[in-house]
């Protein structure tokens, strides 16, 4: 199978492809669920909805695998960054860190307890699939991670995260070592959950 043969280098019999919003925004499904759940990030903490919008785009089309619906941005809002989304201009964070002290402060959080609802949501979609296919779980890099801490959303020319990394490279440093070990210890939690590949973003 293409899914499970792929992650080890073994021949496949056709280039396995990630289907990007995988989980279908477009679908009328998902907004119906989305609108029970009262706000994204409603949705991805519940873990039955979560469920339920991860495996809706399977009833539609032949898929090859199930992607866990989450968002890459977890870790940093269980930093306690506080993530919230702005209609039309995608997700926020209510702090930044761009300081020494404040990238000395974060601590790497545990992802079994402070991001469980990630974990319940895996282990009830590998429940509910029974076998029909692999689950895919994901979780921004360390890089993309620090983009969004430091610049405090999206931008398009990442002024802040610039200063940081010519100005203070060692705090720089500081921050990808403690996100590289959030999203170790956040990909195992998956795997250990029930995800049978990882992808990072």
């Amino acid at each position: 199978m293409t899914v499970s043969s792929a992650p080890w280098r073994q021949p496949v019999d056709r280039t396995p492809v990630w289907m990007m919003r995988q989980a279908g925004r477009y679908l009328p499904e998902y907004r119906a669920s989305r609108a029970d759940a009262g706000s994204f990030m409603d949705l991805c903490r519940n873990h039955d909805l979560a469920c339920e919008v991860t495996l809706q785009p399977l009833e539609r089309y032949p898929l090859d695998a199930a992607i866990l619906f989450s968002d890459i941005l977890t870790i940093p809002d269980a930093m306690g960054l506080g993530l919230y989304f702005e209609t039309g201009e995608g997700p926020k964070f209510r702090k930044t860190v761009r300081t020494q002290e404040e990238v000395a402060a974060l601590s790497v959080p545990d992802a079994e307890r402070d991001l469980d609802y990630v974990m319940r949501a895996v282990s009830t979609i590998r429940r509910e699939l029974n076998g029909r296919m692999p689950l895919i779980g994901f979780s921004g890099s360390p890089w993309t991670l620090a983009t969004y801490m430091v610049e405090g959303g999206s931008s398009k020319d990442f002024r802040h995260l610039k200063t940081m990394l010519y100005d203070t490279p060692d705090t720089m440093h500081q921050l990808l070592d403690t996100l590289a070990h959030a999203v170790t210890d956040y990909l195992n939690a998956q795997i250990r959950a029930g995800a049978q590949a990882v992808q990072i973003f």
